[in-house]
């Protein structure tokens, strides 16, 4: 691929991918689960294991300030809980509720039945090429940070 193509599909990503994530965001604040929307990047983030709160803010490129505001409504929900490890009581550890975990599974679940139902009049021809795209940026980003995104291993929503 020369640059001038690579550039090109860099731009055709970057506007699929917001225009993908609009719809699911439109589908699950119409079926009343997507009170915050960032909220459940972090329960995502913190399904793989627990983070720090500096750890959270610079992930998601916020102050620490915002991402406490922001564990702070989650934990008012029960979706999370701060945690001090035993060797160090003055860090704490957030880390996802059997309720947060609920949640992100029901938002997963709804998410996927409506990309599902946006996806089903696909032709065979128009689906093997989608699942081949797929496969490609797949290969193309876990190979590019060696296995492991910026925030961890990648799970489908059955693994977690």
């Amino acid at each position: 691929m020369t640059r001038d193509q690579a550039r090109e599909s860099a731009r055709d990503v970057l506007e699929i991918i917001p225009l993908v994530m609009h719809t699911v965001a439109a589908e699950l604040r119409a079926a009343g689960e997507l009170p915050a929307p960032a909220h459940f990047g972090l329960l995502s983030v913190l399904s793989e294991r627990p983070r720090m709160l500096t750890e959270l803010a610079a992930l998601h490129g916020v102050s620490l300030p915002t991402m406490s505001s922001s564990i702070s409504a989650m934990a008012e929900r029960g979706w999370v809980r701060r945690a001090a490890p035993e060797k160090d009581r003055r860090v704490a550890m957030i880390e996802v509720t059997a309720t947060g975990r609920a949640a992100l599974d029901r938002v997963a679940r709804c998410a996927e039945a409506h990309l599902a139902e946006v996806l089903a009049p696909l032709d065979v021809l128009s689906r093997r090429r989608l699942q081949g795209g797929l496969g490609v940026l797949r290969k193309v980003f876990t190979r590019s940070s060696s296995g492991v995104t910026a925030r961890g291993p990648r799970r489908s929503p059955r693994e977690r």
